[in-house]
């Protein structure tokens, strides 16, 4: 089930919250038992049978970890090592089977010639967000940062809540243990919650589906065996750009308003990317949570910076060719994550001190760097097939006759629109936001004016959602 589909906006949310606030709020465990039927029937809307793979996984890392606690508590360190490597093996054994056992085994048809058989397992969806979360749980657990979980209602309901069950933000547990067991509700939060989920409604609806238009046009001409011209194929690539950002933080945006809707905080996964100078600053604000994931669960256990340089970047090249590899069964996947693994150690070795020295006035200078690398990335990610990328990236760099004319009419018909989404994907609508508070000193003014800029946006993306086609979010398939 889509956030973004009538279904949900119509059916789904407002009879879970009708029940959810029916239930009065000191029968807390009662309002987890709704929250935790009404994400399980979400999940299982569209593949009703993996929900069977979802509750494995609960019911393992719940056992695992309450292993692992017992042991802590008698002292067994052998034993709660030996319960956690039994937890990332379950974990990773469900991943790996259903999201990479047809990518090994094309791998070894590729190199080999055997032709072994397609296992032909469909991708359960959400689970490399869901694994992630039940795998922090119990290192945390095993860590002694976290008490395991007693209450498997109360575990259930932190994995499958469905504001963030797809395609995250990645929640950890220790951020909402307090929540999940006591959580207030009042009327500031429900109102930032539907502010917060509208923005993000107007992002997919207004902004990443028309762009999607953009980018399946340009790159059906080069499918169909036409060569657009450099200046039609960065257009193309721009749009994935704005597309893939404004889709994934309409989706965090969405899922942070729903979480306040039911009384949780979820913490930021955005914090416009788009606008940093470096590729480190960049990962720093895409995807925190993801980012921080790894950091904390990977990188560090490595050994991170402790052991001297060399060593420092054998372990980004790990990070970043799992954090390729996490995104989906594709070489181009891995491709992708070396690929900034390789421009992080550039950066890490020199180039950050250089880019230190540019004149504060030729800070844009940085942010194209940033930007050029970054639109680069986007069409490594988002093309699989190798020989496309290839003929994309040759198109990108002057391979073939410039299209002139096609080109205009595309920045003359599309141009507007990519505007508006360059201005959305920076700090400005907060900037004007902050001052109108400011400067309007009748605060019903202020919230008539908020509340109308919102509506209409609702509205708008309620027309174009009846009106256009079916649009998946992108991470979905991860």
């Amino acid at each position: 089930m889509l956030f973004s589909s009538s279904v949900f906006l119509m059916a789904f949310l407002p009879v879970t919250l009708l029940i959810y606030f029916l239930v009065p709020n000191r029968f807390l465990m009662a309002k987890n038992t709704v929250l935790l039927i009404a994400s399980l029937i979400f999940y299982g809307w569209g593949e009703p049978k993996y929900i069977l793979v979802m509750l494995v996984s609960i019911a393992a890392n719940y056992v695992l970890a309450m292993a692992i606690g017992k042991y802590r508590e008698a002292g067994n360190e052998h034993g709660a090592k030996l319960m956690l490597i039994l937890d990332v093996v379950v974990n990773l054994g469900l991943l790996g089977f259903f999201k990479y056992t047809d990518f090994v085994i094309e791998t070894v048809n590729s190199l080999s010639g055997a032709g072994l058989g397609l296992v032909g397992v469909a991708l359960p969806i959400g689970i490399s967000f869901y694994t992630f979360q039940t795998m922090s749980y119990v290192i945390d657990v095993y860590r002694g940062k976290v008490a395991a979980q007693k209450n498997l209602i109360i575990l259930a309901t932190y994995i499958t809540l469905f504001p963030q069950l797809i395609a995250g933000p990645i929640v950890r547990y220790s951020d909402v243990e307090t929540q999940l067991s006591n959580r207030t509700y009042d009327p500031v939060k429900v109102t930032e919650g539907i502010k917060r989920f509208i923005i993000g409604f107007s992002k997919k609806i207004l902004i990443a589906n028309q762009m999607a238009v953009i980018w399946e046009e340009i790159y059906g001409f080069l499918e169909a065996g036409e060569n657009p011209g450099a200046g039609l194929c960065w257009i193309g690539a721009l749009a994935f750009t704005f597309q893939i950002y404004f889709d994934f933080s309409g989706y965090s945006d969405m899922a942070i308003g729903l979480g306040k809707l039911f009384g949780f905080d979820y913490l930021e996964n955005f914090n416009y990317p788009y606008i940093s100078s470096t590729i480190t600053e960049f990962w720093r604000r895409w995807h925190m949570s993801l980012s921080s994931w790894f950091k904390e669960y990977v990188y560090i256990p490595l050994g991170g910076n402790r052991k001297g340089l060399p060593r420092q970047i054998l372990n980004i090249a790990i990070v970043w060719a799992l954090t390729g590899l996490w995104h989906g069964a594709s070489w181009n996947f891995v491709v992708w994550g070396l690929y900034y693994g390789v421009l992080l150690i550039i950066e890490k070795l020199f180039l950050l001190k250089v880019l230190d020295r540019i004149p504060e006035k030729l800070d844009f200078v940085k942010h194209v760097y940033a930007l050029f690398f970054v639109i680069v990335g986007w069409v490594i990610f988002n093309i699989t097939d190798f020989s496309m990328l290839g003929k994309y990236l040759a198109c990108m760099f002057g391979a073939g006759q410039e299209n002139a004319a096609m080109t205009m009419y595309y920045l003359k018909s599309r141009g507007v629109l990519m505007i508006i989404a360059a201005l959305a994907s920076t700090p400005l609508a907060g900037y004007v936001s902050n001052k109108l508070q400011k400067e309007l000193m009748f605060h019903t003014t202020r919230d008539m004016l908020e509340t109308f800029v919102l509506l209409v946006l609702f509205l708008m993306s309620i027309a174009f959602l009846v009106s256009g086609s079916y649009n998946p979010f992108l991470y979905f398939r991860f």
